[in-house]
């Protein structure tokens, strides 16, 4: 098993119990466990009421348990068991309902009878419960006492912030979400991986700078952009919205508001050339935080690389999405293919050729000194990346007019700048 994507699917392990909700105690415990892992994560909070463009932070809330007695005194329903059988956001009750009152509370998935759904009302005071529709179909007429122990309260929604400096102030911004409970694929996976993604980042030397922020989907985004809207557009040259990337059925791709920016270039170079048979999806797919990201008059270079697209498996926001569903292999197969993507950004450089016309490499040890018709192929590589390098492309469009991954022009690359036969024009 490897090392690294064990070690990532314990932490999803970690934290896949608690209660978590785009505001409250159990975002900020899983924020307080990834922070373990990346003590250089500053925490925010911001205050009920705030204004966030067309939106406000809502009222906090936190649970504490929930369940239903049912006419024999059977506990269903029961919050202890699993999170997901209270509906997200139910303010308190402790009453005595009929099945019919209860029926108009209670929500299930006939097309999955065996699965819990994930249902939330962050924005409309209601309470309900969640159950398997096959446990829906059996409950008995009678009173049935309904008990939900939370809190609604003015307090405050939470998000993490990483900022690792590089050589230029142009950043790469990295953005995941941390506010569903139990759900692993669709919750867990992408903090997980852009935690050891930033982990990564911070022990090496990077070109970039890296702006990556743990936050509650869609309030969050439209929080973290209300208050960093000028700076992000001014310096981020590339954006990933990181979610869905721990099984191992599929790898996806979902472009930005473009389809063309350094982000969805990079991409789209890793995926078709280490991942054939990857899924593209079109720019109207979306569904996460890349709509905040790439909605008008915000308009980040912002994509997606998952394994499994959210909302394409069955599992997706039910109580299938378990443990089960997040395989090390698969979580280490989802870091790789976004790390490769940051590398392939780090290493992209535009390069112009030092002399015109084509060098004479023959003197420079870099071509066969004797001429035949199989001569040209050795150096066929170095001869195209010469030929296209008029300081217009980058190492990405060279390696995609050549037709080879950047990685193996890299060295070539390298030997012909230390020839002094290219130079990279600034970035």
């Amino acid at each position: 098993m490897n090392k690294l994507g064990h070690e990532m699917h314990e932490l999803c392990k970690k934290l896949f119990p608690i209660c978590r909700s785009i505001t409250g105690d159990g975002l900020r415990q899983s924020l307080s466990i990834l922070n373990l892992n990346l003590p250089n994560m500053e925490l925010y909070e911001v205050p009920t009421g705030t204004k966030c463009f067309d939106w406000e932070v809502p009222e906090e809330w936190n649970i504490n348990n929930a369940y239903i007695i049912d006419p024999t005194g059977k506990k269903i329903c029961d919050f202890k068991k699993s999170n997901l059988h209270v509906v997200g956001y139910s303010h308190p009750i402790n009453k005595k309902v009929s099945l019919q009152e209860l029926q108009d509370n209670l929500y299930s998935l006939p097309d999955q009878p065996d699965a819990i759904p994930y249902i939330t009302s962050y924005y409309k005071k209601r309470w309900g419960f969640c159950l398997k529709h096959n446990e829906r179909k059996n409950l008995q007429y009678g009173d049935y006492q309904v008990f939900i122990d939370s809190e609604l309260k003015d307090g405050s929604l939470t998000y993490g912030e990483i900022i690792i400096p590089g050589k230029t102030e142009k950043e790469i911004f990295l953005s995941t979400y941390l506010c569903h409970p139990s759900m692993a694929n669709n919750e867990l996976s992408g903090p997980v991986v852009t935690t050891f993604l930033g982990k990564w980042l911070s022990e090496r030397e990077n070109h970039y700078t890296y702006r990556i922020i743990f936050i509650p989907e869609t309030i969050g985004s439209i929080t973290y952009l209300s208050k960093n809207l000028a700076e992000m557009q001014k310096n981020i040259i590339a954006g990933f919205n990181v979610s869905c990337v721990g099984d191992e059925r599929a790898y996806s791709y979902l472009p930005s508001r473009t389809g063309d920016t350094l982000s969805d270039r990079a991409a789209l170079h890793v995926l078709k050339n280490r991942y054939p048979g990857y899924i593209s999806y079109s720019y109207r797919d979306r569904g996460s935080d890349e709509r905040q990201y790439c909605s008008p008059g915000v308009n980040l270079p912002v994509c997606s690389i998952m394994r499994t697209k959210y909302g394409c498996y069955p599992e997706y926001h039910t109580s299938l999405d378990d443990m089960s569903l997040v395989t090390p292999n698969g979580l280490y197969g989802g870091y790789e293919a976004i790390r490769q993507t940051i590398e392939t950004i780090e290493r992209n450089e535009t390069l112009r050729a030092t002399v015109p016309c084509e060098p004479q490499l023959g003197k420079r040890g870099l071509y066969p000194t004797i001429s035949s018709k199989t001569s040209s192929i050795q150096v066929k590589d170095m001869m195209n990346i010469l030929a296209y390098a008029d300081g217009n492309f980058d190492m990405i469009s060279l390696a995609e007019l050549t037709g080879k991954p950047l990685w193996e022009l890299t060295p070539i690359i390298k030997t012909l700048k230390e020839e002094g036969l290219l130079e990279e024009v600034k970035r």
